[in-house]
Order: C-alpha cells, then sequence, then structure tokens
C-alpha cells in the first residue's frame, strides 16, 4: 500500500478535505505535528508522497524554525525521486524556495475570500484539467514568491501573480487553501485573531462569507487532491 508523510505546523490547519479524500483512497497519512515537537524523518524512503501545509511561520525563519531546513531537503529529495509533492500555503513556499525561488514578505497579506483565475496552462495540466477558469478561494497568507525556474504557474489573483505552480512530474504548490472546511475557518480565526485586528479586518465576516464560497472551493479541492493521490497510487502500478 502507497504510503504518504505530511507534515503540520499549526493545531488550526489540519488537512480537512485532503484527509477525507486520501481516507476515501486508501491513502492514510503518517503526520507529522512541528507544533508538537515532533521531529521530521530525514528522509522519504518509505514514502510515496509529501503533503506539507501552512502555519504561521515564515521560510526566512529557518534560524527559529529549524525544521524549517529539514522540510526543504525532504522536498528536494522528492523532487530527485519523482514522489509526488503537495504544497498548501507554506508547504508551496517551502517547494519555492527548494527550486531555488526567493520567499519573502508580500506589500500586503490576503486574508479572506478573493477570487482565483487559473492560468492557460492549467487546461492540459492533469490536476487542473476540466475547471472553471475562475473561482473564489480562501486565502491567508503575507508571503509571496517568484515563480522558479522551470516551473509552470496554474493560477493566480489580483495581489499575488503566482497562486499555483507545478513543476517536474508531480510536485505541486498551491498558496490559498482548498483543503479547509467551516470548522477549520472558524479555529484560524480564532487562533490568528491577533493577525486579524492587525490587519482591520472583521473574522466574523470571513466566516459568514464561507457560507457562500465554500461549497464550490471544496468541491474543487476534492477534484485536485483525488488526483493527485492518482500520482501517489501511480507510482505503485
Amino acid at each position: 500500500m502507497s504510503k504518504i508523510l505530511a507534515i503540520r505546523h499549526a493545531r488550526c490547519e489540519t488537512l480537512g478535505t485532503i484527509a477525507d479524500v486520501l481516507t476515501a483512497e486508501n491513502l492514510p497519512p503518517t503526520c507529522i505535528l512541528t507544533f508538537d515537537g515532533q521531529s521530521v524523518p530525514n528522509g522519504l524512503n518509505e514514502y510515496d508522497g509529501l503533503i506539507i501545509m501552512g502555519g504561521p511561520m515564515g521560510v526566512y525563519e529557518q534560524e527559529r524554525y529549524p525544521f524549517l531546513r529539514q522540510e526543504i531537503r525532504l522536498i528536494e529529495e522528492a523532487l530527485r525521486e519523482n514522489i509526488p509533492v503537495l504544497g498548501i500555503c507554506l508547504g508551496s513556499q517551502l517547494l519555492a524556495a527548494a527550486l531555488g525561488s526567493p520567499v519573502t514578505k508580500g506589500k500586503t497579506k490576503e486574508i479572506g475570500w478573493y477570487p482565483v483565475t487559473l492560468a492557460p496552462a492549467a487546461a492540459s495540466d492533469p490536476l487542473w484539467t476540466g475547471l472553471k477558469s475562475s473561482f473564489t478561494a480562501y486565502h491567508w497568507h503575507g508571503d509571496v514568491f517568484d515563480l522558479p525556474s522551470g516551473a509552470v504557474s496554474l493560477a493566480s489573483s489580483e495581489r499575488t501573480p503566482h497562486q499555483a505552480f507545478q513543476c517536474g512530474r508531480s510536485a505541486y504548490g498551491v498558496l490559498f487553501h482548498m483543503e479547509v472546511t467551516k470548522s477549520i475557518i472558524e479555529d484560524m480565526v480564532k487562533t490568528f485573531n491577533g493577525e486579524l485586528r492587525e490587519a482591520g479586518m472583521d473574522g466574523r465576516e470571513i466566516i459568514e462569507r464561507a457560507g457562500k464560497h465554500l461549497p464550490r472551493l471544496r468541491q474543487i479541492g476534492r477534484t485536485i487532491f483525488d488526483r493527485w493521490a492518482g500520482m501517489v497510487k501511480g507510482r505503485k502500478a
């Protein structure tokens, strides 16, 4: 049976819809909880897929969070061995860094519900093909990155030119959050309330808008995650 390693950085940022899809595909992930002090493995010898989730730290804070260095090394190993990678938010930034792209603070934070537009390349991408060209996504990030050399940009927003990208056979970074459920959004609003106050934003409005946008976003997420899971299974075929 294929095995997946998932690394989490914040208690409130669970795998959400990703976990639902992996359970349905009989691919229960091994989760490393860095916020509980669990160590990141030294290698991916026993794994067929790597998921790296979001978190409040930045790629440039490796001195403060040394486990980020090891995560980048795992991504580099996955890229060499053609092991499927799925990076969400911070995970996408770590993937970009592993590919040599600088990750920096953006001009403004992108938090809440904002439209995402798919790039022309998404139409022929194995994960993104067949999806509508524009939808409203849930965002929570302050850092951005340049498109890594050799990568293909798959989506953008008005504030952020690279919201999703692909590199190699099966490495994908997604800066916005398709995995969230209503409870995850509520937990994020509660956990990161100070960040919302600094940005002058109303967490209640973010939660209320989930009622309109979340059902479609979760449907898109299920499609993406199911196709990615198929890539993981394909390594054993």
